[in-house]
């Protein structure tokens, strides 16, 4: 981003122009002028300061891109990104978050959580199964979140998941790169969930495609 420079002009008297008894016409601002102006660039200064605050550690813009997450998200969904949940609390089963890619940081992607630590997840044809303590015989996720018409992508996967390393997938499983095909997601690649939609203005909503199965 180009910066804008500002050019000050300082009128330099010689020992003429010290004896000249012209007054110049401008109106030199009082001091209440010069109070106002530095109040108000302080107020910018801090509104900025705030508004970084919030961009790079609290909330993030994100725009949808492709067709991985249908039908829950569109092409062009504009989402605000909670940075903040996930410091306090783990990620849970069924959020759905952006993170950046392990493979290359540079590209920010949205799933859905599908396993969390200490699970292992099997990906049998279209059917996605979670295995853990607390289910060692097993169980499968009911997803009505992907249609008939997005099934399919990469299948007979079988993956068991270390502390800090979570499962995901995209919706529309026929089209989606996720952890079938590059592997596990390090919980230190995990931007955030995202917590509200605002575009589409007939979608607006509140942690949108959450979903929960147990």
């Amino acid at each position: 981003m180009g910066s804008h420079e500002r050019e000050v002009a300082v009128a330099c008297m010689n020992e003429s122009a010290a004896e000249n008894t012209t007054i110049p016409s401008g109106k030199k601002d009082s001091p209440s002028d010069t109070s106002s102006q530095r109040s108000l660039f302080l107020y910018a200064i801090v509104a900025l300061g705030i508004a970084l605050v919030i961009r790079f550690f609290i909330a993030a813009p994100y725009i949808v891109q492709g067709a991985s997450m249908m039908p829950t998200f569109q092409d062009l969904n504009y989402l605000i990104i909670d940075r903040v949940t996930y410091d306090i609390e783990d990620p849970k089963r069924g959020d759905v978050i952006v993170f950046d890619l392990p493979q290359n940081a540079s590209r920010a992607l949205i799933k859905r959580i599908i396993g969390v630590p200490g699970d292992t997840v099997v990906v049998d044809g279209n059917t996605v199964s979670i295995i853990n303590e607390e289910h060692p015989e097993g169980f499968t996720l009911e997803e009505p979140y992907v249609l008939a018409s997005n099934m399919g992508g990469a299948a007979n996967v079988r993956t068991t998941l270390g502390p800090d390393e979570f499962f995901v997938l995209g919706d529309n499983r026929r089209v989606s790169a996720d952890s079938r095909l590059w592997g596990t997601l390090p919980r230190s690649d995990i931007v955030g969930r995202v917590f509200v939609r605002l575009f589409p203005i007939t979608n607006i909503g509140i942690l949108p495609g959450e979903s929960r199965y147990e």
